[in-house]
C-alpha cells in the first residue's frame, strides 16, 4: 500500500488518469447488472432495430433491436476478464520458465530459450488465430491461444533479470548458509525481479484486451449472442451505415487499452531510478 501511495504522490497526471479509467471500467464490469437498463441478450425488439442513440437507448440499438449501451456494459465483463486471465497465466508460466532457465544456466537454459524463441518467431496475431481456430472458437480457447504466444516475453525478461540478480552478494551468502536452490530462486531472486514484470504485465493488459477483441472480431473468440466488444465491432462493420453499433464498443476498447498503458508508463517511471530523478 505504501508503494501505491508513493506512486500516487508523483506529479504524473497521465498515471492518475489511467488509474481512474481502469477503476471505472472495473466498477462497470462488477455492477453491469445494476447499471444496464436492458438485458443484453434477451431484450430483442425487431420493431426498434437500428434505432439511433437517444431516448431510453443511450447508444442506440443493433440489428436485432438490442440495447447497445447495455451490451457495452456487459461486454466489459468478458473483455476485462479475458485480458486479466491471459496476463496472469502468461505471467505465471513465464516467470517460472524464465526463472528456472536463468538460474540453472547451461544446456537447460539453451534448450528452454530455444523453445521460447521458436514461439516468438511467428507473428503473434497469426499464431493466435491458428491456435484458436484449431482448438475451436470460444472464450477459453482464445485465452489459451493468447497465453501461448505471450508467456515467452515474460520468460525472456525474467531470465535476463535472474542472471543479473543471482550474482549479487546476498545470493552468495544464502548459498554459503546452506539455502536450497528452490529457496534461493523463489525466496531471494524472483521477488526481486517482480518490479519489471509487473510493469510489463500492466502494459500487456491493454494489448491482451485488444488482441482478444481482434479474435472475437474475426469470429474466433466470443460467439453470439454473448456481448463482447470485438464481436460488437464486427457486427457494426456488417452494418456500416449505422455508425453507433461499432463506435461505442470501439471507444470502450480504446479507453481500457490507453488507461492500462498510462498506468504501465507511470509504474515504469516510478520503478526506474533514472526516470524518477528526471521527474
Amino acid at each position: 500500500m505504501q508503494v501505491i501511495k508513493d506512486i500516487w504522490k508523483q506529479k504524473n497526471f497521465m498515471f492518475k488518469l489511467g488509474v481512474v479509467m481502469c477503476l471505472a471500467w472495473v466498477f462497470i464490469a462488477v455492477f453491469a447488472s445494476v447499471l444496464a437498463p436492458f438485458d443484453p441478450v434477451k431484450d430483442q425488439d425487431m420493431l426498434i432495430r437500428f434505432q439511433p442513440p437517444g431516448g431510453e437507448h443511450f447508444f442506440g440499438t443493433d440489428s436485432l433491436g438490442r440495447d447497445v449501451f447495455s451490451r457495452v456494459l456487459y461486454g466489459s465483463r468478458v473483455s476485462l476478464s479475458a485480458g486479466v486471465v491471459t496476463v496472469l497465466v502468461s505471467f505465471g508460466v513465464g516467470i517460472l520458465f524464465g526463472g528456472i532457465a536463468g538460474y540453472t544456466g547451461g544446456l537447460v537454459d539453451d534448450v528452454m530459450m530455444r523453445i521460447s524463441e521458436m514461439i516468438q518467431s511467428f507473428p503473434p496475431l497469426i499464431l493466435a488465430m491458428v491456435i484458436a481456430a484449431a482448438l475451436g472458437p470460444n472464450i477459453s480457447n482464445s485465452i489459451l491461444a493468447m497465453a501461448i504466444i505471450w508467456w515467452p516475453n515474460y520468460a525472456r525478461l525474467t531470465r535476463s533479470i535472474v542472471i543479473s540478480v543471482k550474482e549479487n552478494d546476498y545470493i552468495t551468502a544464502s548459498r554459503l548458509m546452506g539455502a536450497s536452490h528452490l529457496r534461493i530462486l523463489f525466496k531471494e531472486i524472483l521477488p526481486n525481479s517482480l518490479g519489471s514484470m509487473i510493469v510489463m504485465a500492466t502494459l500487456d493488459l491493454g494489448n491482451a484486451i485488444l488482441m482478444f477483441s481482434g479474435l472475437s472480431f474475426l469470429g474466433l473468440g466470443v460467439q453470439p449472442p454473448l456481448a463482447e466488444w470485438g464481436a460488437m465491432v464486427s457486427d457494426g462493420v456488417l452494418n456500416f451505415n449505422y455508425w453507433w453499433i461499432a463506435t461505442f464498443p470501439g471507444l470502450a476498447i480504446f479507453t481500457v487499452a490507453i488507461g492500462a498503458n498510462f498506468v504501465g508508463d507511470g509504474l515504469r517511471d516510478f520503478l526506474d531510478p533514472r526516470m524518477r530523478r528526471r521527474a
